[in-house]
């Protein structure tokens, strides 16, 4: 016997879809994350987007997250990920979304331009998922930040408790300043 499709499964699915496009995400994580077919993806893509989505690879290294402004926005994205996921009962994809929409809406609040886009969140979280970027409690603020996952946490100082010399110095609007 064949199983049927549900079509509130199907609506939930394409609302998915059409959350991620919207927030920019790349082919690869719509496909990732929904059960909708390549083609049927690639249409909503172009009628929600208005355009193609973009080719190419997606980002595979862990060093993007390491550099100094970078790591902030990411350790930001992770707090926020890591709380939804322990406290809703929301389903994986709706947590990345929701937590990426939430420090979208808090680094907006600062007047600081997001650094993590949707599919560097969606790839944050997969390289925490597999043990390949961990949090480290930083041992002068004690906030949380992505690092390396064999950081020695007892020593271990975050880039905003000791940033590096010409961080904050650069000219860049909507960039980190420091005082």
């Amino acid at each position: 016997m064949a199983t049927s499709k549900s079509v509130l499964g199907d609506s939930r699915q394409i609302g998915r879809a059409v959350s991620l496009i919207n927030l920019g995400a790349r082919l690869q994580v719509l496909e990732s994350e929904t059960e909708l077919s390549y083609e049927r993806l690639l249409r909503l893509y172009k009628e929600v987007a208005g355009k193609s989505p973009s080719k190419g690879q997606l980002p595979f290294s862990t060093d993007w997250f390491l550099t100094w402004q970078p790591n902030i926005h990411a350790s930001l994205f992770q707090n926020i990920h890591t709380y939804l996921a322990k406290t809703s009962d929301l389903e994986p994809v709706d947590v990345l979304i929701k937590a990426y929409q939430l420090y979208t809406e808090q680094i907006s609040s600062c007047d600081i331009e997001p650094q993590l886009s949707i599919t560097r969140a969606w790839r944050l979280v997969r390289f925490m998922e597999n043990n390949m970027l961990a949090m480290t409690q930083c041992s002068k603020c004690g906030g949380h930040f992505v690092t390396e996952p064999y950081e020695n946490a007892r020593h271990y100082v975050c880039g905003m408790c000791v940033p590096p010399a010409r961080a904050g110095k650069g000219a860049a609007a909507g960039g980190i300043h420091l005082q």
